[in-house]
């Protein structure tokens, strides 16, 4: 039964009952038969449901924004607008990749409630590729997402009103402060937040006073406060990625905001490279690890290549800024793109190795040494991403930045 109290006109966190109560007041059932519901996913900063109907089968996705993180405490306030930048991201995604995310049914800003699409048919990527599984549409559908988006939503193609509203849309300031103190800065700092084997802190303080990496920092710092490129993801890890051998849906986007190009593309980067590190201990044999890690740097090189060529496409046919007329004009932007890219991956590979928010590809390996030593070289290699990625021109010089015998 619901709750005496509980009301869909103030906030309340659901509970199993109100979410049935919410899914049948909203009329998505028709017949009036007991519906069957369980509550999936950590519930840290999400309250999500999953509602079938036993006859049909027919399924839907509740999700409720919580005010705080669950892992911290009230003492870390979150804001219930994410859950607005959430539907609202995926509402504008679906005009351009409709099949790259999951649909939205219903959203309510007040209970901070999304009713989606149910993808329990996919899998996260995070951990299937811990598992070793293959996809061979990853790059192609991730390649695509991001392009399709940041053009469309970009100054090449909106006019200047219509893009500046959009800007305004998402001003995100919350969210975008989490990612300004966890991604680029605690983990450059001696901060609380940080949390990493004392057995690496001599690799650690190193990469704390290296001057040279945090002036380079400061850059891209600067550059994620400052550059409205394009509407962005910015989450765009492994974790926010459900998967089959056919299909791809990108995830919770409630960090959702207007920045530039390059940061989406070097999230997604950076957990391919630590989930290339990690096969040194989740994959069984060398032929099988070999095998995998093929698979994720072609992962990479084609998801640099399908981006490229969906971005000019779009450049060439859709483009209305004068300049998109320019000789060249392309190819300079997309060299920035590149080099963006790179330094955001190296940020990232980072702060997921002795940040806040780790990653199990690193975290579940069983073996400490082992997992200490990927630690140290993951270190290394964001070091090296960020402080030469002027230097890094092609993805393959990416490539070859932890693709080689460590």
């Amino acid at each position: 039964m619901t709750p005496a109290n509980f009301s869909f006109k103030e906030y309340q966190p659901l509970t199993l009952d109100t979410a049935v109560q919410l899914v049948k007041h909203l009329g998505y059932f028709a017949e009036d038969v007991p519906l069957k519901v369980s509550e999936i996913g950590d519930g840290n900063l999400n309250l999500v449901f999953r509602i079938v109907h036993p006859e049909s089968k027919q399924s839907i996705i509740v999700k409720q924004a919580l005010p705080y993180a669950k892992v911290v405490g009230e003492s870390w306030p979150l804001t219930l607008d994410r859950a607005y930048f959430e539907s609202t991201f995926l509402r504008k995604a679906a005009e351009y990749v409709p099949d790259l995310v999951p649909k939205v049914y219903h959203f309510d800003r007040l209970l901070a409630i999304t009713v989606m699409e149910d993808l329990s048919s996919h899998q996260i990527l995070r951990q299937a590729m811990i598992d070793g599984n293959f996809y061979p549409k990853l790059a192609e559908h991730i390649g695509k997402f991001v392009a399709q988006i940041a053009f469309h939503t970009s100054d090449f193609y909106l006019h200047p009103f219509e893009k500046k509203q959009l800007v305004k849309d998402f001003i995100n300031p919350e969210l975008c402060k989490i990612t300004e103190d966890l991604v680029f800065t605690d983990p450059f700092f001696d901060h609380e937040t940080n949390e990493f084997p004392k057995e690496i802190l001599d690799t650690v303080k190193e990469l704390w006073e290296d001057n040279e990496l945090k002036r380079e920092v400061a850059i891209l710092k600067f550059q994620f406060l400052t550059q409205a490129e394009a509407l962005l993801h910015g989450d765009l890890h492994s974790g926010s990625i459900f998967v089959t051998s056919e299909s791809t849906k990108v995830i919770d986007p409630e960090f959702a905001y207007y920045g530039p190009i390059g940061f989406d593309l070097g999230q997604f980067f950076a957990n391919l490279i630590l989930n290339y590190l990690s096969h040194e201990a989740h994959s069984t044999d060398e032929q099988s690890r070999e095998r995998y890690r093929t698979f994720l740097v072609e992962s990479i090189e084609q998801t640099w290549l399908h981006f490229t060529n969906e971005f000019t496409t779009l450049w060439h046919s859709k483009g209305t800024e004068i300049f998109t007329k320019v000789p060249g004009t392309l190819e300079t932007f997309l060299a920035k793109v590149w080099k963006d890219t790179v330094g955001f991956a190296g940020c990232e590979v980072i702060r997921r190795t002795i940040g806040l928010a780790r990653v199990a590809d690193l975290e579940t390996i069983q073996d400490e040494a082992l997992q200490h030593q990927l630690k140290r070289t993951a270190l290394r290699i964001g070091k090296d991403l960020i402080k030469t990625r002027s230097q890094i021109k092609h993805v393959n010089d990416l490539i070859r930045s932890f693709a080689q015998p460590q």
